[in-house]
């Protein structure tokens, strides 16, 4: 299967700019926009409240002072404390609200997201790094959260202010403002100078942000490898350069960044002085001194919209590339689904039936080709054969983990194709080579498939794979906190309690992909006898590399070139003195190299 990406292959960011992204993402804000409406409407009563404050000023030098009005004076000093209290108050209340519109869309982009790669198939775990799923799942939604929220209503209020605040300038005194809208050609020529190279360098930390989150992901789930093999020193080279990487970008990007408030900075200081020149040495009449401090009140308020309109700029164009990023992943085909006319499985007797089997991970190149078999309720049948030819690839099938390429698969005469995939699944009890132990408890592990098992039953399934015992010598024996992955266990353990928690589902089709690979001689026999009373009366599909184990399987089927090259029970296949007697003398005498 072709890895889509690694942990050190940049993602696509830089992508044309799409509407039907914003338009599709504007659902999530669509739910919560009386919301957005009255966080608008707050944000418009603070920017209307705090343009009062430079007429304020303006009345109080030309006139109030002058005239030495001290009962005005103080009326106006009133009104000043009046205009900030409300440009608090509404600034609070848009902030809380934007907070409640932000999480909200967090929390259902998030669970679009989780319910969907629940969903998704093997397939597409096995192509892309874990950590750079997380980061779309956890990064990505969180930008695209404030671009939607606060990048909304900013986008709306600083075109707002930006027209309210020209409008006031003129209506103030239009030579002014005209000295304070000279600017503003220079400061678009500079801006679109610079916004293609800070929304590049932008795009670039996230994917650096991303590959860093990636490596580090996959460091911690092999850390015990990592120092099994001494990789400690590579690996913190490895990650060195990522972390270097994204710590050299992040600082080019600040760099330029700064760039867009160095010139608004710049172009603000030299309007004004240029204003108070016109307004002092030019204008005839000379403007008033009330006047000129109001205008360039205003004219520095004018610019800071402008400023926050550049970056918001930026915002929605990452923004969109985020967007693409997350609906990508929502978009991902749910290759295993039910059909349209899919049934629920009845309750099954165990017959499961191979018709033509065809597969392939890859296409072409087939694992299995055209393999038929017909197993009876309740018989027990061994896989084997060399690694890599396709004994797991058979039980995976018939938990329908992938879609076959070309034939049937029926259990009870029901083609799986045809039947919900929970209908066909609960009715299935699987282990395999990889234990997986959840953070919680003992108790809650076993009960993952069953949670309204009784801790009787729980401890009767334990008792059964002789698990139990070194439960119950635990500290909080059933009760016990286990750590991710279980790394309170040892590996042993760890597939004693897996054990547990799959013969604990009660299926009729039991499923053991290398089952007891790490049990102890000594415990793997007190398993066994358990085992031959546990398979009874179930259709069972054993994988086992330690022949001794299948002996007195009903068949054994041995897994070769493609298909099924010899079945029979083991004294059978012994007097065949075919593949298996070879692996079998082999394992036996210890001459496994020579096969």
């Amino acid at each position: 299967m072709a890895v889509r990406n690694k942990y050190d292959v940049d993602e696509t960011l830089e992508t044309p700019f799409n509407i039907k992204h914003l338009k599709r993402a504007a659902i999530y804000a669509k739910k919560r926009y009386k919301l957005m409406i009255i966080a608008l409407a707050a944000s418009m009563v603070s920017a209307l409240s705090a343009m009062l404050y430079p007429l304020i000023l303006k009345h109080a030098f030309d006139v109030t002072i002058p005239n030495k009005n001290v009962g005005e004076l103080i009326g106006l000093t009133l009104l000043t404390i009046l205009t900030i209290v409300i440009v608090i108050v509404a600034n609070t209340v848009r902030s809380r609200l934007m907070a409640i519109v932000g999480q909200g869309i967090i929390y259902d982009m998030r669970k679009d997201l989780f319910d969907h790669l629940q969903e998704l198939p093997f397939s597409f775990y096995d192509s892309r790094p874990h950590g750079k799923i997380l980061t779309r799942v956890i990064q990505y939604v969180n930008n695209v959260s404030d671009m939607l929220s606060n990048g909304v209503v900013n986008f709306i209020l600083e075109i707002f202010n930006v027209i309210v605040y020209a409008i006031v300038m003129f209506f103030v005194n239009v030579q002014l403002a005209l000295v304070v809208m000279a600017g503003v050609p220079i400061f678009v020529t500079v801006i679109m100078l610079i916004k293609p190279a800070q929304r590049r360098v932008w795009q670039q930390v996230s994917n650096k942000g991303s590959n860093m989150n990636a490596y580090l992901q996959e460091s911690l789930d092999g850390a015990k490898i990592t120092q099994l093999f001494t990789r400690e020193q590579q690996n913190a080279g490895i990650f060195d350069r990522l972390n270097l990487d994204y710590y050299r970008l992040w600082n080019k990007a600040q760099r330029i960044s700064n760039c867009v408030w160095v010139t608004v900075d710049n172009v603000s200081t030299w309007v004004v002085g240029a204003m108070y020149i016109v307004g002092v040495l030019v204008m005839k009449p000379m403007a008033s001194f009330g006047t000129i401090v109001a205008v360039s009140n205003y004219a520095w308020r004018f610019w800071q919209p402008l400023l926050s309109l550049s970056n918001l700029y930026n915002t929605f164009i990452n923004g969109v590339a985020y967007l693409e990023r997350i609906f990508e992943m929502i978009d991902e085909p749910v290759d295993i689904k039910d059909a349209p006319d899919a049934c629920e499985l009845p309750k099954v007797e165990g017959r499961v039936t191979f018709e033509d089997v065809t597969f392939a991970y890859e296409p072409p190149r087939n694992i299995l080709e055209h393999v038929s078999f017909d197993v009876k309720p309740g018989e027990s049948i061994a896989l084997v054969g060399p690694t890599g030819a396709g004994k797991s690839t058979i039980v995976n099938l018939i938990s329908r983990f992938y879609d076959l390429s070309g034939g049937r698969i029926l259990i009870d005469g029901h083609d799986i194709s045809r039947v919900t995939l929970h209908s066909l699944r609960s009715q299935m009890g699987i282990m395999l080579q990889d234990s997986f132990i959840f953070s919680g408890t003992i108790l809650d592990n076993i009960r993952y498939a069953r949670q309204d098992a009784s801790e009787e039953e729980v401890r009767r399934a334990c008792r059964t794979v002789c698990a139990d015992e070194f439960i119950s010598e635990m500290e909080k024996g059933y009760l016990t906190e286990v750590n991710e992955r279980g790394s309170r266990l040892s590996q042993g353990q760890r597939q004693l309690v897996s054990f547990a928690r799959t013969l604990l589902a009660d299926p009729k089709i039991l499923i053991l992909d290398e089952a007891t690979s790490s049990i102890d001689a000594k415990t793997e026999r007190m398993v066994q006898t358990a085992l031959n009373e546990l398979l009874k009366g179930r259709t069972s599909f054993i994988i086992a590399h330690r022949l001794s184990t299948i002996k007195n399987c009903d068949k054994i089927m041995y897994v070769s070139n493609k298909g099924i090259s010899e079945c029979g029970t083991h004294d059978e296949l012994i007097a065949k003195k075919g593949d298996y007697y070879k692996l079998y003398t082999a394992q036996r005498t210890g001459n496994l190299g020579q096969l």
